[in-house]
């Protein structure tokens, strides 16, 4: 790739945390990976569930966003659950490593409908080297030489509705708002982390005896930027193979498929194609791949 298009590509990228302000990464596999943004997931499914993601952002661009992570929840007993998520991120010059322990609590609202209520707590590592602004010639503020590196506490919090053949999720996974890069008019400079409000819902909608029908949505919300919605579809077929689709407004579109590969194991792929013609010209797409375990 010709330096001028890294250049440009990795410009976006910086610049990609103020135009829309969302710093967290994005799951094409929300539905599937869900203690990760709330913590009231764990344990919900009355089984432990073990999983590990990895997530290539606009693949063959240098210093694109990569994301690794990991995820535990069991129940405990008949009302409790725990858990662990660990997220893994890195975009240009950043990194940043969340480790968190999840805690939920069952509430039974009547035979077929349960809330779960869930807390988080954990330890954000936030790496950013600075010297890699200057090879690709963008101006720094010398106050970033405070967050080079730092070690910060974080809490969230959620809540989990499920039902027969329905579930609602609201919640904020951290709550403060460690210092982070931030850019100003091409200039980078200390910010801080932007507080993340999702919502997602889902219904399960069961076509004949072999075919369900799984569409959910996901809203993301961030102060002083645009409401972000994922709309996903997949079709469960005979319980063994879920093909989908999935489209993030004003951002991307793709298609993911899931194998059950036996009672307790589930391998999922996803592509995404960017939406913005400069992204996707210079990029191979985006890849996201899951491995689950439900024991």
């Amino acid at each position: 790739m010709k330096l001028k298009s890294i250049y440009i590509i990795l410009t976006t990228l910086l610049a990609f945390s103020v135009l829309t302000a969302q710093q967290d990464p994005n799951f094409t596999f929300y539905r599937y990976n869900m203690n990760l943004i709330n913590p009231a997931f764990a344990g919900s499914n009355g089984e432990t569930d073990i999983g590990v993601g990895i997530r290539s952002q606009w693949a063959s661009v240098e210093g694109s966003p990569e994301t690794q992570t990991v995820f535990f929840g069991t129940p405990i007993g008949k009302n409790l659950g725990v858990g662990i998520s660990v997220i893994n991120d890195r975009t240009f010059i950043e990194n940043q490593t969340s480790v968190a322990l999840d805690f939920s609590y069952h509430l039974q609202l009547n035979e077929n409908t349960h809330l779960y209520l869930g807390i988080k707590a954990g330890l954000n590592s936030y790496k950013v080297n600075t010297d890699g602004l200057i090879t690709y010639s963008i101006e720094s503020d010398p106050s970033l030489t405070n967050i080079s590196g730092s070690f910060t506490p974080n809490i969230g919090s959620g809540a989990y509705l499920k039902g027969k053949s329905f579930f609602a999720s609201l919640s904020v996974p951290r709550i403060l708002s460690p210092n982070r890069l931030d850019n100003d008019n091409g200039i980078a400079k200390q910010g801080e982390d932007k507080i993340h409000i999702y919502a997602t819902a889902g219904y399960d909608i069961p076509l004949n005896n072999n075919i369900t029908f799984k569409p959910s949505i996901l809203a993301r919300y961030v102060n002083a930027s645009p409401l972000s919605m994922d709309f996903t579809a997949a079709f469960m077929l005979g319980e063994k193979i879920e093909p989908g689709v999935a489209y993030r407004m004003d951002e991307g579109f793709g298609g993911f498929f899931i194998f059950k590969a036996s009672n307790s194991l589930q391998l999922g792929y996803a592509y995404e194609s960017a939406t913005e013609n400069t992204i996707a010209n210079l990029s191979n797409g985006t890849h996201e791949l899951l491995l689950k375990l439900n024991l």
